[in-house]
């Protein structure tokens, strides 16, 4: 793997201290902030102030990364010029957050280490606080991405009770909304979760012919489809009926190519809308944010290698046990369910397969 070879680079980097003080409440520029007409989602926030519930974190400065030989350059890039719409980059939204900021920093890194070029590949980070853009920018000083703001209040009317409270936050909803938050001109695009590591050239996955579909996942049609819904649902043709026609399987939207442009086309984003509607008069799921996708989109998804999604390493959604890997090769591997690398390794109780995710943590120390 391509880390191997950079990898002794990684310990010789300068650690840089990045704060997160009460102090700094500047929002990422304009030019970094899509104008929509769903305006709401990018409404600037009202902040307390100070916010003092942000932690004081910092993380080690990545290596720079180069550009195989062998990798293609646009005219843009080589004069130093490098737009967002630029057709030769490869694009990935993944979700910035304190909570989950220490995974989404080493998931990061980790593309940025397996890429056979990683100066075509351009960052879309979500955030619902305004205040994490310069901790990106000095982990990783020549990282090209964008920040956008996604308002929770958009979806928090919207969000049912869950099996686990994490999954009940506004930011998990964010990603029905990336057809309207990301530049028009980008077409496509990968949403990753911010709980796994990539150990394999994104641009693989990049790749992925979609044909007809919207999106891409891998599915899993041995999984029992019918428990991601209640009794009632099934009992209800209204509900149950919207399978008709197709062979629903079972995928994770921790790992999505998304075709933007059918995406706009088809407003799959209000269908998704209408679905949690229902779900709040009805109740017909349980968890989270993933029935809505299974419901729009289960049998009609573009099918990839299940190693692109080696899911479920965090354990079930209450307990958080430890778990294998599937059977079979593995380029992408996810903490999906309660337990977390970062917190089993600090706690000191970690699972053997977290010891995986550990080359890739850019963390340095935290002080409350």
């Amino acid at each position: 793997m391509l880390w191997i070879l950079r990898f002794s680079g990684f310990f010789s980097a300068a650690v840089v201290m990045i704060i997160l003080s009460p102090s700094i409440q500047s929002f990422p520029p304009a030019e970094a902030i899509r104008s929509s007409n769903l305006d709401g989602y990018l409404r600037f926030p009202i902040l307390p102030s100070p916010p003092d519930y942000l932690p004081q974190l910092s993380f080690r400065r990545s290596t720079i990364f180069r550009n195989a030989d062998e990798c293609r350059f646009s005219a843009r890039q080589i004069r130093g010029k490098t737009s967002v719409c630029d057709p030769s980059l490869v694009h990935i939204a993944i979700t910035l957050d304190v909570e989950y900021l220490r995974g989404s920093i080493a998931a990061v890194h980790s593309i940025l280490l397996n890429s056979l070029c990683p100066e075509n590949v351009f960052f879309h980070f979500l955030v619902s606080e305004t205040n994490l853009e310069s901790l990106v920018r000095s982990t990783f000083p020549q990282l090209k991405f964008k920040v956008y703001y996604f308002d929770p209040e958009i979806v928090r009317s919207l969000i049912s009770t869950s099996v686990r409270q994490a999954l009940e936050q506004p930011l998990n909803y964010a990603r029905n909304y990336l057809a309207d938050l990301l530049e028009t001109c980008v077409k496509r695009v990968i949403y990753l979760d911010s709980d796994l590591v990539v150990v394999d050239d994104i641009a693989k996955l990049w790749a992925t012919n979609l044909g007809s579909r919207t999106i891409g996942a891998p599915e899993y049609c041995h999984a029992n489809f019918t428990k991601y819904f209640t009794s009632g649902f099934w009992s209800d043709k209204r509900f149950s009926g919207t399978f008709r026609g197709r062979k629903p399987c079972y995928f994770n939207t921790g790992v999505m190519v998304i075709d933007l442009v059918k995406w706009r086309h088809a407003q799959y984003t209000k269908w998704i809308e209408r679905w949690m509607e229902v779900q709040k008069s009805d109740r017909i799921y349980d968890l989270g944010s993933l029935p809505p996708y299974l419901l729009v989109f289960a049998g009609n998804v573009a099918p990839i290698e299940h190693r692109w999604n080696q899911h479920g390493l965090g354990g079930d959604n209450v307990r958080g046990s430890c778990r294998d890997l599937h059977p079979g090769p593995y380029s992408l591997l996810h903490w999906s369910g309660s337990g977390k690398p970062w917190l089993r390794l600090d706690s000191k109780q970690p699972c053997p397969l977290d010891f995986l995710w550990s080359p890739y943590d850019l963390y340095g120390h935290s002080r409350l």
